[in-house]
This record gives structure tokens, sequence and C-alpha cells, in this order.
């Protein structure tokens, strides 16, 4: 079958929508999603961040949405309020470039619930993107009508259903239609979401868009060996030598983010920093201004930089390695978004060099020393 959005049953004033933000080919996760989700099956994907699996479940949102019908007809849930605000952004510009004349509104926790009703009472938006606390609240109250949702889609789906957040999503899907379909996506399917998943959902077809590559083939990895008390320095010379665009520096350790960035700026270098001492205004303003360009380097830990998309990240600069293959994968993803090409750095002291050994086996990719 032809790899393109027509051959997938994309309308044309998608596909029209879709060519205004450059992207005119599907990603592999698309090609797989868009046939099944139109079927209106229950499904769980597995795609990397990064692949293009918001797009692989709006487009066929976007397909099934009446937007005549002033009701709610889709929710989005997501674990983190970056990821709600990338993928209404998504919404945004999929809906303006088509003219689907589809509405959308983001609902989280910390927000004035009472404006967040009024909003719901004035514009009766066709799709819901938020967390899943504070929509199970208002479903309660009665503000958001649960019999007129014909989709759920549950994005990072390890994370919502976790062993102590998966009561809401239960209660949510509790609330609507019987015949309501269930898209379920995340970069990996744990026993435990995939148990939790089942108990909800009605014979889920099964998709992996990881299975191909286990990593982007478009990111190239290296490594340079120095001493422990020299890294910064290092990582100095490195982006240097590397002239990146645009990059993300990861360390392990959530309190010396704040220290690399003062050094960083310090040589000149324009840098911003997430930490778990940020209010959610000064995490956004950072985002905001590294989205802008007029950040050039972000530091952050893992859990930090959880849930993250940014599209024209350059290099992925790692100061320490990662705990395991499956997380130095998760930061390597960072870059080459889509179809660019990257390049992930980690700055390695001479005993890493085994875990380097063990990550190339695990992964089948080769580090090449810088």
């Amino acid at each position: 079958m032809e790899n393109t959005f027509q051959a997938l049953g994309v309308s044309e004033e998608l596909i029209n929508g879709l060519s205004k933000q450059n992207i005119t080919s599907p990603m592999p996760i698309q090609s797989l999603v868009l046939p099944v989700a139109k079927e209106g099956k229950d499904l769980i994907a597995q795609a990397h961040t990064g692949s293009g699996k918001t797009l692989a479940f709006l487009l066929p949102l976007f397909e099934k949405i009446n937007p005549s019908l002033r009701q709610t007809q889709a929710l989005i849930l997501a674990p983190t309020h970056e990821l709600v605000m990338q993928i209404q952004e998504q919404i945004r510009l999929l809906n303006e470039g088509s003219n689907a004349g589809i509405t959308s509104l983001t609902i989280m926790g910390g927000m004035n619930i009472e404006k967040q009703i009024e909003k719901l009472k004035k514009n009766k938006p066709h799709i819901i993107v938020g967390s899943t606390g504070r929509i199970l609240d208002l479903m309660k109250k009665k503000k958001i009508t649960a019999h007129t949702i014909k989709t759920i889609v549950l994005d990072e789906a390890d994370n919502l259903l976790d062993k102590n957040q998966s009561h809401p999503i239960k209660d949510i899907i509790k609330a609507v239609m019987k015949d309501t379909q269930i898209m379920l996506f995340s970069a990996t399917i744990n026993p435990f979401t995939l148990a939790s998943a089942k108990e909800f959902m009605k014979e889920p077809v099964m998709l992996n868009a990881c299975t191909e590559t286990i990593l982007n083939p478009n990111i190239t990895h290296l490594y340079t060996v120095t001493e422990f008390r020299k890294k910064f320095e290092t990582l100095r010379k490195m982006i240097n030598i590397q002239n990146p665009t645009k990059s993300l520096v990861f360390l392990n350790n959530n309190h010396e983010v704040e220290v690399a960035v003062e050094k960083l700026n310090y040589h000149g270098k324009l840098a911003g920093g997430l930490y778990g001492s940020q209010t959610k205004e000064q995490r956004k303003q950072t985002l905001d201004q590294f989205r802008s360009g007029k950040l050039e380097v972000l530091v952050s830990s893992d859990l930090s930089a959880r849930g993250l998309d940014i599209q024209d990240i350059t290099h992925v600069f790692s100061m320490d390695l990662p705990p395991s293959a499956h997380d130095y994968l998760h930061r390597a993803g960072r870059c080459a978004r889509g179809h660019n090409k990257g390049t992930s750095l980690s700055i390695l002291t001479p005993r890493d060099l085994a875990t380097v050994k063990e990550y190339e086996k695990k992964l089948g990719i080769k580090m090449e020393e810088a």
C-alpha cells in the first residue's frame, strides 16, 4: 500500500492543513493507527516521543468529530501541563490550516475552576484536553457532559495509569457511553499498564511503532571521556565544537541543574533550566524562551523533562550516563524529531566505558568517540 495520507483516507482539507506545517508523508505510527482508529476500534499504540503520535490520534479525531454539533465529542488526557499545551497547540495548527471549525479547551488542575466552568458553558468545545483529576471533578459537577463523548485518548498512558493515578481514569471511562472509543498511547507498555488498560478497553488492537528500529536512525551517538572534575569544561568545549542550534543538557541530579545554568551563562551561553523548585509560570517562561530561540541551551534532569516535546532540538548532551539503556533511548530521542537529524553526546569518565558497551548491545547502536 502506498505510504501517503491520501491512501490512509485522510481528507484533502486535513492534508492541506498538514502541508502548511511541512508535513507531507505519514510517520510509521500514523500509518499503523489511522486505519484502526477510523474503524472505531479501541487501540493500544506504542511509539517513542517525537514519532508523530500526537497527529496519529488527532487526525482520526478531526475526521470523526461533527463540527456542527455544539457538544464535547472527545477527551484527551495527558499527565503534564506541558504535554497538554503541546497537544492544544497541535490542535490549533491543524484546525487553522484545514479550516475544520473544531473547537478545543484545556482543563487542568491548579487553575481557577469557576473560570473553566464559565468557558465550558460559553464555548461547548468539541475537544477537551487536560488532566484527569480536574476533568473528573467537572464531570461529577455535570459541567462536562459525559454521554456526548465518542472518543477518549490517553497520552503517555504509562504515567497516567501508574498505581496511584489509575482510579480517576477508570471513573471517567465509567461515566461515558459503553461504545466510546478508547485510544491509548505510550512510549513504554509495562505489564501493569497493560493489565490496567484491559480492564476498561474492548478487545484493543495492539500496535507497535518501536519494532523496526529501537532508536531513530537519524541520531548520531557520540561520547567523550574526561576526568570527573573537568566535566563542565568538557561540556563547554563540546558545545563550541558541535555548534548546536538548540541543545538539551541532561544531569542525573536535579539540584545540579541550577549550578550548570549559572556556569553556562557566565561563559556566554544563553541557558535556562528546568528544576523542581520552579513555579509553573517560571517553567513555562523558560520553555517559551527556549522554543522561541531566546535560550539556546536548556538544562534538565530526566524527571523535569518528562513529556517535553520540542521539535527543533539538534543536540542532546548527557553530563552523566542515565541509569538504564531505556533512559538513554528517551534522552537521545529528544533530538531529530520528525525527519530531522540530531546528535546525542555523552560526557563520560573512564569507569563509564563498560556501561557504554552494555547500552550499545541492548539498543543495537554504535557510540563513536567524539
